[in-house]
């Protein structure tokens, strides 16, 4: 594996992994609150899923020409749990390296592709995809930080 091509697989790879640390620090009846009320920003778990969205959009592209955003079978009510979005996860992760076995070296990445906006070189489109999906990743650590905390138990029986 060439360079650039590593440099690459680990970024995604670190994304993958990112995911499923965020949702285990959340209860599955938070992974959709938001901060407060009024809060007019995603979920935490929504800013999650959109990140992985964004990864499997674009590996879906690559692999089998298929850009169709995944909204509809990522929805709230449809990942209910932290298990059913490890799971997503999961095959998000395995259509990317579906995705990274089809590239030999870094010459690939200079290959041009075809999206539904127009042409693009494959390594312009890993990096856009890699930057939008850190982003809502990002927004997703800040969203966890803003959740309200739970009351601990007291230890005092007394």
């Amino acid at each position: 594996m060439d360079a650039l091509i590593k440099w690459f697989d680990q970024q995604f790879a670190e994304l993958h992994t990112s995911w499923h640390e965020l949702i285990e620090q959340l209860a599955s009846d938070s992974l959709y609150r938001r901060a407060s009320e009024s809060d007019s920003t995603l979920s935490c778990g929504e800013y999650i899923v959109k990140s992985a969205r964004v990864v499997e959009q674009a590996f879906g592209g690559i692999t089998a020409n298929l850009w169709d955003d995944p909204f509809e079978w990522t929805l709230p009510e449809t990942l209910t749990t932290p298990q059913k979005l490890s799971e997503y996860f999961d095959e998000v992760e395995a259509t990317r390296r579906r995705g990274f076995a089809l590239f030999q070296n870094d010459g690939d990445l200079l290959k041009q592709v075809m999206t539904p906006t127009g042409e693009m070189q494959l390594a312009s489109l890993l990096l856009d995809t890699l930057v939008r999906a850190r982003h809502h990743q990002l927004s997703a650590r800040i969203t966890l930080k803003r959740l309200p905390k739970k009351p601990a138990l007291s230890a005092n029986f007394g």
